[in-house]
């Protein structure tokens, strides 16, 4: 959703609230005073004074350091950035055709059932076939709006590419500000299910613990006993299954880090079923005998990533203030291996 802007020194660098700098404006000695709203919608080329409006009542524009308001008016030598809670896109996303689980849609939103396996945002060698890819294809069907448009930047959030379900997409620039914001604030409302090995001591609690990249290994993160380290990160859990040796359990996200819930069970000593970044891909609770160990092996290859699905999310809609929630069943691969671990049970109790 970012337009190139001739200029401006565009660099991009996160800040301790976890905003992504996209624009900045250093403003001329001979400048007139003018409205905040007037002078970026001016300077920014193809952008609306809607757009530049939403951005600046999600206070994501700040003068001089500090958020300012619409009617600030513009002096000569100001200091004008635009920061977002997600980074900038610099590489061309060409549309590609895609079967879509959509589950809502209206004319500023939508919301998918994401399957897992399914990249969500080019990067790291996957350049195509992901999820962007796909909504590129069906937002852009009217060939109102070029792929390589910057300010296609609909993604207001992500999903691991193995964890499925619900997944809340921008259909304009307006939308995803909004959107966008409630994410920042962590006013989403958001819950999970998630297969976990061993059985809880409680049938619920929190998990309040920052978690950090692990230096060890940039693919992985961990939770640390430091306020100081990291960023802060909560997550609620509901015991909703036991199972011997598995437990389904719901987790609320307070806040929404990288791999949060992942990092947070297993930094609980209950990683998440075939979790193969946090352990979780190895017998962890059970016996060795080969019976079991052929039973674990058939559960891993019915459910070949880690136990997680995003079940539901809710939200304020942008423009009509109404609270929406979507939800999205459990995937085969987890209720297959859930029916497993049923009958394993039961069978083992009659004999």
């Amino acid at each position: 959703m970012n337009t190139e802007i001739p200029d401006i020194n565009n660099v991009e660098f996160e800040d301790e609230n976890g905003l992504f700098e996209h624009f900045r404006f250093e403003v001329d000695k001979g400048q007139s005073m003018v409205r905040l709203d007037k002078y970026l919608t001016d300077h920014m080329e193809g952008t609306s004074r809607n757009r530049v409006q939403s951005a600046i009542e999600s206070d994501y524009v700040r003068v001089n350091g500090k958020i300012s308001k619409s009617n600030y008016k513009v002096k000569p030598c100001d200091l004008i950035t635009i920061s977002l809670p997600f980074r900038k896109r610099h590489l061309e996303i060409l549309p590609e055709k895609m079967d879509l689980d959509i589950r809502y849609e209206d004319d500023d939103l939508m919301v998918i059932n994401k399957p897992a396996g399914l990249v969500v945002h080019p990067g790291n060698g996957n350049y195509n076939g992901t999820l962007l890819n796909g909504l590129l294809y069906y937002l852009n069907k009217d060939s109102k709006t070029g792929a390589d448009d910057e300010r296609m930047g609909i993604l207001v959030h992500r999903i691991d590419k193995d964890t499925s379900g619900t997944l809340l997409i921008a259909k304009n620039e307006e939308a995803q500000f909004h959107l966008a914001k409630q994410f920042f604030v962590h006013s989403i409302d958001r819950k999970y299910i998630a297969i976990v090995w061993g059985d809880l001591e409680n049938d619920e609690g929190t998990i309040d613990c920052n978690i950090t990249r692990d230096p060890n290994d940039r693919l992985r993160f961990k939770a640390i006993d430091n306020p100081e380290i990291g960023k802060h990160a909560v997550t609620h859990y509901r015991v909703l299954e036991r199972l011997g040796y598995v437990t389904v359990v719901e987790c609320v996200l307070e806040t929404g880090r990288t791999h949060q819930i992942r990092v947070h069970m297993n930094y609980i000593g209950h990683p998440l079923f075939n979790d193969s970044r946090y352990g979780g891909d190895r017998i962890l609770k059970g016996t060795l005998y080969s019976k079991y160990r052929q039973f674990i092996d058939n559960c891993f290859e019915i459910l070949p990533r880690q136990a997680l699905h995003a079940r539901r999310i809710g939200f304020i809609h942008p423009v009509t203030g109404k609270k929406i929630v979507v939800e999205s069943e459990l995937p085969d691969d987890m209720t297959q291996v859930l029916d497993k671990f049923r009958r394993f049970i039961k069978n083992r109790e009659t004999l």
